[in-house]
């Protein structure tokens, strides 16, 4: 099942990534930051349920993050799930994208190294500058 969305995540330029395939590029996207500094914590799947929850409008996320975490740890790469962001999100809409990866990587109070690289890259690969995610970083911050 997961291995048909990798291989789907890679499609050619010209075509276009579905919104479900979107929806689970970006939670697990979000998985991938929150498990890069080798603690998952409670708070940082709560929030990434939240995130999740507020974008799709959905009542309960935990079955979506399910599917996002199973997606996640098969995935051998980040690259399809930015790119299936960028394919998907309009530009307008990529701040807010990066803002809910901040969201993560804050959520437990604690910037790891490993989640500060992933946000030197991933910015970047959705088509966001560092100076607005650093922008973005800093609304998360300030709520």
């Amino acid at each position: 099942m997961f291995g048909d969305l990798l291989n789907r995540l890679l499609i050619p330029e010209n075509e276009t990534v579905s919104d479900d395939d979107a929806r689970l590029a970006l939670g697990a996207l979000l998985v991938r930051i929150a498990r890069s500094d080798g603690d998952y914590a409670t708070v940082e799947q709560d929030q990434i349920k939240s995130v999740l929850s507020a974008r799709y409008g959905l009542a309960d996320a935990t079955a979506l993050l399910g599917k996002c975490e199973t997606l996640e740890a098969e995935a051998p790469d980040t690259v399809r799930f930015t790119r299936a962001i960028k394919d998907a999100v309009a530009y307008e809409d990529r701040i807010g994208v990066v803002e809910d990866m901040w969201t993560i990587v804050l959520a437990d109070g604690v910037r790891d190294k490993y989640e500060n690289q992933l946000m030197r890259l991933v910015p970047p690969m959705v088509g966001v500058t560092d100076q607005e995610s650093n922008a973005a970083r800093k609304r998360v911050e300030a709520r």
